[in-house]
């Protein structure tokens, strides 16, 4: 009885861990990468192949790509982040947009949030984008992409706070002021405990 109860809890933990576990597994496997190029209708050809140092979004309407975790998802736009039955529904398909936040290349902040859930179970059915996004330091690279336009990002600080703590949605008075983007998601993976924040800076590519 002891063995089958250990079995069985083995096997709970990899049903409710199972997206983290695969993205941590190729986080550790896959080459890290920082700058790349992101290939869109506009700057690539149809039938040209993407090397290894290149990307296409998944979405040219809408979509993040993160290079270092390996992330490129297609964005949901205009979610209301107090609504669960509305949010939890858009992060079924992509990460989310605040609605009421700007959009990429706008001046103000872009509020972008995957991951958010009310229990385990709901956390690790939902999309795994951001699992991984605790990895992010200052000074690496992130991409916007919005209506085929490619926006390049540089993280210029990291941040947990609490869950209650919701400021972070419109930015600061110096991300107003300028093009930024805010990425969110919970923390500890796998639950709702905290907010794990990545503060991004809009910058022109030479």
């Amino acid at each position: 009885m002891g063995l089958f109860l250990i079995a069985i809890s083995v096997v709970m933990y990899l049903v409710f861990f199972y997206p983290i576990i695969i993205q941590e597994v190729k986080y550790f496997v896959l080459p890290h990468k920082d700058k790349i190029q992101v290939l869109t209708s506009e700057n690539a050809q149809k039938d040209k192949t993407p090397g290894p140092s290149q990307m296409i979004p998944a979405d040219e309407e809408f979509s993040i790509i993160i290079p270092k975790i390996g992330a490129n998802s297609k964005v949901i736009s205009n979610v209301n982040p107090y609504d669960p039955n509305v949010y939890q529904k858009a992060l079924t398909k992509g990460v989310a947009h605040a609605e009421g936040t700007v959009f990429p290349g706008q001046v103000g902040n872009t509020f972008l949030f995957s991951h958010s859930s009310t229990d385990f179970y709901q956390a690790d059915r939902y999309n795994a984008v951001f699992y991984l996004l605790n990895k992010l330091s200052t000074g690496d690279t992130f991409y916007l992409v919005y209506q085929k336009n490619v926006y390049r990002y540089i993280v210029e600080r990291t941040n947990i706070v609490n869950s209650s703590e919701i400021e972070y949605l419109d930015g600061s008075a110096e991300q107003i002021n300028s093009s930024t983007a805010t990425l969110m998601t919970c923390w500890p993976a796998g639950t709702s405990l905290k907010r794990f924040v990545v503060v991004g800076r809009l910058v022109a590519d030479k």
